[in-house]
């Protein structure tokens, strides 16, 4: 196992394009990390990187105890897992396991066997070796009985096992996830994602991971890294992340659906708040008193899940019209449900506001409120406030 240290990492491509911009991370030896973002911010740049696939322009890339900026790919001993399965179609399954391992092999013993006073014992020793790598990776994956066919009679997902045991036979110091998962259709992509844990589970490997799927993020790593412009906006836990993001992007990004905003202004008096807005006016609870620093435009954000919708007036006496200074737990808003999206065992209700926000309720599939005029009720108590 092995540590990964990025100090002030940056990327510039010609013309002062910067994709990476001063990243600083610690992945400590036996951590499963993961960089998340929208498209376009940094995150396969960063990991390809590490990898050695991209020059680095500024900053220190550390494994283990070695700086390897100007090491070559071949030498910082990862195996990166790409999008592609990059697989040959005319080897076997255990052809392909067996490849990478064998020609690398091939360059680092052949002067020692040259050497030997055993030659053919040599390499039959190195073969043997070779061939119980395949063995136990494909007895990690569950794909022993693939190990005779070829790629175009493998199914999305054991392509993807075989790309993933590529990289498990080489025993690297870092296992490197390029959106692995991204061909595969739903379903798949939820049981690979299991695999993929379990199998860092089995072997305590230092894993950094690259995603746009939130969901894939938080159900995935120990940690994540969430990404945008080549800046690394939060670095803390799944549910760290989740429950106390760092900024209105985090929020918005982290989170399905994801979280419901409405605009307004922050009113100081002493240790008091009123929160003013087209949508709603309401005194903010202590928590979010102290939370908002300054008088001025503030964002509240709320869950979908923290939400309750109720037939209009219905929840008349939560409605936050008392004087200021008397903050409620809970504020109802007047707003318009104008489409119930059935999930099975939950619904999505679609609601606009009076101030025209658009925002998403998610609730028991038992909660049906009729299409038209409703009340909806924030809990306070899980909301947020973000000044940008």
């Amino acid at each position: 196992m092995t540590k990964v240290t990025l100090q002030r990492l940056s990327k510039v491509y010609p013309g002062g394009v910067r994709a990476v911009d001063a990243v600083d991370l610690e992945v400590e030896s036996g951590e499963f990390v993961v960089l998340v973002g929208p498209s376009g911010c940094g995150k396969s740049t960063t990991l390809r990187m590490v990898a050695g696939l991209e020059e680095i322009s500024g900053g220190t890339l550390t494994i283990g105890d070695r700086v390897v900026n100007e090491v070559p790919a071949r030498d910082r001993d990862i195996a990166m897992v790409f999008q592609s399965y990059a697989l040959y179609p005319h080897l076997t399954v255990s052809e392909n396991l067996a490849f990478g391992l064998e020609r690398r092999r091939t360059h680092r013993s052949l002067l020692r066997r040259l050497l030997s006073r055993d030659y053919r014992g040599a390499a039959q020793r190195e073969a043997e070796e070779v061939r119980a790598k395949v063995q136990r990776a494909a007895a990690t994956l569950g794909i022993e009985p693939l190990l005779r066919r070829k790629p175009g009679a493998l199914s999305g997902g054991q392509r993807q096992r075989v790309a993933v045991g590529r990289a498990l036979v080489r025993e690297p110091k870092v296992f490197l996830f390029d959106e692995p998962l991204s061909n595969l259709d739903a379903k798949l992509r939820v049981e690979m994602r299991a695999e993929i844990k379990e199998l860092h589970r089995k072997t305590g490997a230092t894993m950094l991971y690259v995603t746009h799927d939130q969901e894939e993020a938080m159900t995935l790593g120990d940690r994540l890294v969430v990404m945008r412009d080549g800046v690394v906006q939060q670095c803390a836990s799944p549910r760290e992340v989740y429950a106390r993001p760092a900024n209105r992007f985090v929020a918005e990004f982290v989170g399905t659906p994801a979280m419901n905003f409405i605009t307004g202004r922050v009113e100081l008096s002493g240790a008091d708040a009123r929160f003013d807005s087209p949508a709603g006016s309401f005194d903010l609870p202590p928590e979010l008193a102290r939370a908002a620093q300054a008088s001025g435009p503030w964002h509240l954000g709320v869950r979908p899940d923290t939400l309750r919708v109720a037939p209009a007036g219905g929840a008349s006496d939560e409605r936050a019209a008392g004087a200021p200074g008397q903050a409620s737990a809970s504020v109802t808003l007047d707003a318009e449900l104008r489409l119930v999206e059935d999930l099975g065992d939950r619904v999505d209700l679609r609601l606009v506001l009076r101030d025209g926000s658009r925002w998403i309720a998610r609730r028991p599939s038992s909660e049906r409120p009729a299409l038209g005029a409703v009340s909806v009720v924030l809990d306070l108590g899980a909301a947020h406030l973000f000044k940008d």
